[in-house]
């Protein structure tokens, strides 16, 4: 004897002979268009919101909601639904993008004196090239203004065995578009067979540079390797600047370094004078800018790929100067 099934009035009919079977309820979501609070509720009871208001941000559509909310509350200037899940987290003010763009901006020297929060930061970079390839030293500590937070960042990036990167600005920043730069320069060898040389790797950097120009970025770093054509080392900034030279220094210490590395630098070093040279620029950087300090990494870019030299505490490095310092006085 068959029994007819009284459909409930609030489904949507099933038209397919697949559809009819009871235990076949994704089968029956699929008959609609896939909305995930429809099927989460289906599958488990309850519904559950998956909020994408991140992606509405700057839109009318937000802009509605804002106002919706506004009139709900009686409030005057748009109130803004914070900690709830699914809403994107916003300085609680009237107009976010202004405060951020007033408050968060990245300066140099004392340009952000006015700001609430202070965009704080320092270092000292430098590379340069001579005769037996390229020397790359930085040092290792992160500062956020007066307060030391780590003395072991490791400022310079390997993005491949060939090719090196380093920091200067925003650790988070660098550290991403440096290892972003890798993932491409590594679809770049398999697409083409063949390794990317150092121009284009730095104009890639420099490309997603300028695409984010304005954005608040932070970020001055150096491209340095060794490919077909030699030795090679380039700076690229946020503002998508690249420069092609012989030696650049970058961060709060560069004048210092800079003074060095002017004074001391030629073409045809030795490498154990280029060594020196690197490890003298960082250590006087460290010595007279309180930002930089910690630790010297060293490497040594040549045509077989790079080689970490050393990693040697500045404080070592200012008692052994010291010294050569007395020596050198009483012999004159």
């Amino acid at each position: 004897r068959k029994t007819k099934i009284k459909k409930p009035s609030n489904t949507t009919p099933l038209t397919s002979r697949r559809h009819r079977s009871p235990s076949c309820t994704y089968a029956a979501v699929l008959t609609k268009s896939f909305d995930p609070v429809y099927y989460h509720t289906i599958m488990f009871g309850t519904s559950f919101s998956i909020g994408d208001d991140i992606l509405d941000i700057g839109t009318h559509k937000y802009d509605r909601k804002s106002d919706q909310r506004a009139i709900g509350s009686g409030a005057m200037i748009p109130r803004l639904a914070l900690g709830e899940p699914g809403q994107f987290e916003v300085p609680n003010v009237a107009d976010p993008a202004h405060f951020c763009r007033n408050n968060f901006a990245s300066a140099c020297g004392n340009s952000d004196a006015n700001q609430t929060v202070k965009f704080a930061k320092g270092t000292t970079t430098l590379a340069f090239k001579f005769d037996g390839g390229i020397i790359v030293s930085v040092d290792s500590r992160s500062t956020m203004g007066a307060y030391i937070a780590s003395g072991t960042v490791k400022k310079v990036i390997e993005i491949n065995p060939f090719l090196l990167g380093t920091m200067a600005g925003g650790a988070a920043d660098c550290s991403f578009w440096e290892r972003n730069l890798g993932m491409q320069c590594r679809m770049y060898e398999l697409r083409n067979k063949k390794r990317i040389t150092v121009a284009s790797a730095s104009k890639l950097l420099a490309n997603t540079m300028s695409s984010y120009r304005g954005y608040g970025l932070s970020m001055g770093t150096m491209i340095t390797g060794w490919d077909e054509t030699g030795p090679q080392l380039y700076y690229v900034d946020d503002d998508g600047t690249r420069l092609h030279g012989r030696y650049f220094s970058v961060g709060s210490g560069s004048t210092y370094a800079y003074g060095v590395l002017d004074t001391y630098y030629k073409p045809d070093l030795t490498v154990e004078e280029a060594i020196d040279l690197g490890k003298r620029a960082i250590y006087h950087a460290c010595h007279r800018d309180a930002m930089s300090g910690s630790i010297n990494n060293l490497y040594h870019v040549t045509k077989d790929g790079w080689i970490k030299i050393h990693a040697i505490d500045v404080n070592d490095m200012h008692y052994e100067f010291l010294e050569e310092k007395k020596n050198t006085m009483s012999s004159s």
